[in-house]
This record gives structure tokens, sequence and C-alpha cells, in this order.
């Protein structure tokens, strides 16, 4: 018989079975990484909210060619970029309490004039204390403003991964996304999508078509790693998706990293990232935000995705495994 209580008319509690659940409280409590955002671009209130939420570290990828003003880039727009988001890290952590670490690299996402002098300077960046992974980049399959050749791009990519396993590095792909379709095209004119500070009315025509191209563009990564003579296991592939993760998990070695920071623009959220963990195990997933000062993100994007994990159906311990342990071992972190 359920207890009498105060109220005058009968409550929810005169219709249960008396049992309560037992709720996972650490989760409240567990330490996670983002091993894919450009915090350093964001504002001060946008990092606290990292700090509030329970970050203990991130790699903070400063290769973000969508933030220099100039088209084609130049190296040295890339080389102020790498530059400005070393001066940055030592304030953002004294500022915030968490780890914050560094990923460099050479994105392919737009052409970038006389990428040899980057490559080149790379060498004495990868061996700072602070940089942590090579990245992101990785073949892209269009460009923004012109195109850039599919195999100059993978000799770039390639080239990197030369330095990552010369380093002893991890390297973060950006694997290109199959957006969802809009349930409406918006005004021609305004060449934008909200949301997103790039003019999309500026992409080229692509440079690898066919039937898949965004999963080929990821094949040809993979093949440039192998190339590289750098182990699958130190390659993370960022932004994976539907498209991409049965051939990653079943044929490579790779983690895959699911970017939950703007699932309005790429439609992935916690239920892939749970959908993946119920058919391959949490042993090589990663949750990322990708948080950035010109996409609309949410810097608490990681710790939602925990108590929905849990709501799906997620073990406390693979919801540990994926939002903290994989990324600590893989980039080194939280040590």
């Amino acid at each position: 018989m359920t207890a009498p209580h105060a109220t005058v008319r009968p409550t929810d509690a005169a219709f249960l079975d008396g049992s309560d659940p037992d709720l996972p409280t650490e989760l409240l409590n567990i330490p996670w990484i983002d091993p894919h955002n450009h915090a350093h671009t964001l504002s001060w209130e946008d990092r606290e909210r990292y700090a509030l939420s329970g970050c203990r570290s991130m790699v903070m990828v400063s290769s973000g060619y969508h933030w220099t003003p100039y088209k084609p880039v130049e190296a040295s727009d890339i080389r102020f970029l790498w530059d400005d988001a070393i001066n940055r890290r030592r304030a953002i952590e004294r500022n915030h309490f968490f780890e914050a670490k560094l990923g460099l690299g050479v994105h392919t996402g737009v052409r970038i004039e006389n990428p040899d002098e980057l490559l080149a300077a790379m060498d004495d960046y990868c061996a700072l204390d602070e940089v942590v992974a090579v990245g992101e980049t990785g073949v892209v399959p269009s460009q923004h403003v012109e195109r850039w050749d599919v195999d100059e791009q993978q000799a770039v990519v390639g080239a990197q991964m030369e330095l990552a396993a010369d380093h002893d590095l991890p390297v973060l792909l950006h694997t290109p996304n199959t957006t969802p379709d809009a349930k409406r095209e918006y005004r021609d004119d305004l060449g934008v999508t909200p949301g997103y500070e790039k003019n999309t009315g500026l992409g080229t025509e692509p440079v690898l078509d066919g039937e898949n191209p965004a999963l080929e563009a990821v094949k040809r990564d993979v093949e440039a790693a192998a190339d590289a003579g750098l182990d699958e296991e130190r390659v993370v592939a960022s932004h994976a998706d539907a498209n991409n993760t049965e051939y990653l998990m079943t044929e490579t070695d790779c983690y895959l990293s699911y970017t939950i920071g703007h699932s309005w623009l790429v439609g992935v959220d916690a239920a892939d990232v749970a959908n993946a963990i119920d058919e391959y195990g949490s042993e090589r997933v990663m949750i990322d935000t990708d948080t950035a000062n010109v996409l609309r993100t949410d810097p608490y994007a990681v710790k939602r995705a925990m108590f929905e994990l849990y709501r799906y159906g997620i073990d406390v311990d693979d919801i540990r495994t994926v939002v903290y342990e994989n990324p600590r071992d893989v980039f080194g972190l939280a040590e």
C-alpha cells in the first residue's frame, strides 16, 4: 500500500510501484576530454562553460583555414594561426584550469599556396611539448574558393602522417560528412548557411566525384597512413558518421570521434554514438565538439551526451571509456 502523503489530491507517487531507479550519480563527476575543438577562438565565457561542465583536457586544433580572410591561403597565414594558438594556450589553461594542448596541421579544405613551406616548418612545431596531434587534415572532395588536385592533397596529407610517425604523434583526420538533406532551401542571394560563417556559395566543383566521394576521401587518408608507415591505431577519424563508420570499424584499426557539437549541421548526435557502441563496442570510440567562433556550437555538448548515452542504455563504464579514457590514452592527456 502506498504511504499517505500530505497533499490533498493524489499525486503521481500514488500510482508508482514504490521502486526508485538506481541513478548513476557518478556521471555528474566523470571528467571528460574534448579531442577536437577550436576553443582558442571562442569567447572567454564559452571556455568557462567547458570548465563548469567538467572538461579535464582538450585538443585545440589551430589549422582552421576558414579564419583567414585571404583566398587562396598562403603558408604564412597558416603559420600565423599556429603561432596564435601557441601564444594563447597557457593563458587559457591559467584562466580555466583545464589542460589545453594543440593539434597543428595543413587542412585541405582550401588550396594553400606553398604547402612545402609548412611541411618543412612542421618538424619543429611537432617537437613542442604542447603539440599532441598532427591535424586536422585529410583529403577533402571539394574546396572553398579554389580547387586543390586530389593527388596533391593526398601527398600533403601523407607528408604530415610521416611527420606524425617520426614524432610518435596521432593524426586527427577531418573526414567529410554527408550532411542530411535540408527540409527547405534558403534564399539564393544570402549565400550562407545560418549558424556557419562560411560563404557556401564559394564552394568549388568537386575534385572527387563518383558514388561516394566522402567515403573515398577517407579511404585515401587510410592509404596515405599506410604509405607513411603510420599505424592505424594512431589515426583518429573525426566527424565520423553513418557513411564511414562501418568501413572504419570493420576494415581499419582507426579510432572514430563523433562530432556532436553542431548536430544541426552534420546530423550526428548521441544516438549515433550509442548505436556505434552497441554494434562495435566502446574501445575505439570518442566524441568531440568541434567548437569554433565561426560556427554555432555547444561547449556543453559532451556533458549533455554523457547523460543521453546513459538514457540510451549505455553503461557508465563505457561512457567513461568514450569521453575520457580513449582520448586520454591516444593523445597522452590528463597524465
